[in-house]
């Protein structure tokens, strides 16, 4: 670490560790409060090797600071000015990027702003592209919106999809970023890294976020055209009927925190044997309300079920994630259980 002791020395990233280390805890964390984890990373590790900095320099730094400030009565905040004062610190791409973030849809980085598009705009958008681009794009997604976007795909086109998302391998980087640069010109994006998922994994989280007629189908598919992939896929899934494996702890766990009504929806969905773990985990009252309900309730859409029971899936999977809940992986009493 260096003794700093000439405010000329200062970078713009140091002045600003300066003026955070220099206020009390209350201002310093609302500063934090207004910055993006990317930049409370870099100012972080600015300020952990700044050093030691001279008071005569910090002295110089706040009357610097004061002086600008008081230079103008009145500020005008918009995207010229705001391009203009970063362009005068910053590099030309740096600042490109900060702007195309600002002007763009919401989201930090490329992928996080496709989450931000429709599923029809987007679906609109890939149904002319190549099914290995497609591959790529869509195994960016977050899982519930990438099934919705399948979903939407002609039928064949997302058959080939699913099969070169399993085979796909790390990108080249010229690949990708050519993929990039036409979706930045489409809805006007930012790059960022990415983290792979298991292929399988990818898919098995996607198929969960189906609905159950397109799960069906493209599970079909799979068992016939790679049914090896669909296998491993089947056993990665986490369904509906899983939680008949789960531990009495974990359904009264899940009972706490799933909305009431939502579970009505589900069981009525669900087999008689799921329905009875759960009811078998209720107080009389409970049971009898809950059973009362269902059956008040007459015909009901299967949409509305799936999109109950995926919610208590996720619900669940929180759960199994925290140690709240285990699930058996097969039907014996030495069964291994899953945490």
């Amino acid at each position: 670490m260096a003794n700093i002791d000439s405010y000329g020395k200062l970078t713009g990233l140091e002045k600003t560790a300066v003026i955070v280390m220099s206020v009390n805890e209350e201002n310093a964390s609302k500063i934090f409060g207004m910055l993006h984890d990317d930049e409370i990373k870099e100012l972080s590790h600015t300020m952990s090797s700044l050093g030691t900095v001279n008071p005569e320099v910090v002295e110089q730094l706040f009357v610097n600071f004061s002086n600008a400030v008081s230079e103008t009565l009145s500020f005008v905040g918009n995207l010229d000015n705001t391009e203009k004062l970063l362009a005068a610190t910053l590099g030309k791409d740096r600042v490109d990027g900060i702007m195309e973030d600002i002007r763009g849809p919401a989201g930090r980085n490329t992928w996080d702003k496709l989450g931000n598009v429709s599923e029809e705009v987007l679906a609109t958008y890939l149904r002319t592209e190549y099914p290995q681009t497609v591959a790529l794009i869509v195994s960016k997604l977050v899982p519930s919106h990438a099934a919705r976007v399948l979903s939407m795909l002609p039928e064949d086109f997302t058959s080939e999809v699913i099969l070169r998302m399993l085979e796909m391998d790390n990108v080249k980087k010229e690949v990708l970023d050519g993929i990039e640069k036409a979706l930045r010109a489409e809805f006007i994006s930012t790059i960022a890294k990415t983290q792979k998922l298991d292929n399988d994994e990818m898919m098995a989280e996607i198929f969960n976020n189906f609905d159950r007629v397109n799960e069906s189908k493209y599970m079909e598919m799979l068992e016939e055209r790679n049914p090896d992939s669909a296998d491993k896929i089947k056993n990665l899934m986490f369904t509906f009927d899983d939680l008949k494996k789960a531990d009495q702890p974990g359904i009264q766990a899940l009972l706490r925190v799933v909305d009431k009504s939502k579970l009505s929806i589900a069981l009525k969905g669900a087999s008689e044997e799921i329905r009875d773990i759960f009811v078998g985990n209720m107080s009389t009252r409970a049971s009898k309300i809950m059973l009362d309900e269902m059956e008040s309730m007459g015909p009901i859409r299967l949409r509305d079920v799936d999109e109950a029971q995926t919610m208590i899936i996720a619900a669940a999977k929180d759960l199994v994630a925290s140690g709240e809940m285990n699930i058996s992986q097969g039907e014996g009493e030495d069964d291994e259980l899953i945490y």
